[in-house]
């Protein structure tokens, strides 16, 4: 197994922002590119419930994905705009249970594309 420190160069040097929270949405970590792309509050979210930073609707819907991701979701696409999609991804351990999930992004879909169905 690699340690933290090179799995945390290993994230840093990603371009897109990774926000890792846990089974109770606490954030627990988060790559160089979130903490730039969360520059008003930056590190200050590490430690901090991830619900608190969203609306009702938002928190409940992380509220249920997650419950889908001990059911056996893998990621749900959470937000499509002109700028990003942004997907809820599970992360288990070697066991299959769950430990968190981390926010991937990726490129808005453009006209034409596919349309994502099962989330």
């Amino acid at each position: 197994m690699i340690g933290a420190s090179l799995m945390a160069a290993i994230l840093d040097s990603l371009k897109d922002p990774v926000l890792f929270a846990d089974t109770e949405h606490v954030t627990r970590y988060m790559n160089k590119a979130a903490i730039a792309h969360y520059a008003e509050e930056g590190e200050s979210l590490i430690g901090r419930s991830l619900l608190d930073c969203h609306n009702a609707r938002s928190q409940q819907m992380m509220v249920e994905i997650l419950a889908e991701m001990h059911e056996g979701l893998d990621e749900r696409l959470i937000t499509d705009n002109e700028k990003y999609r942004i997907y809820m991804r599970v992360v288990r351990d070697t066991d299959g249970q769950v430990l968190g999930y981390y926010e991937r992004y990726e490129p808005p879909k453009r006209s034409g594309d596919d349309v994502d169905t099962d989330g």
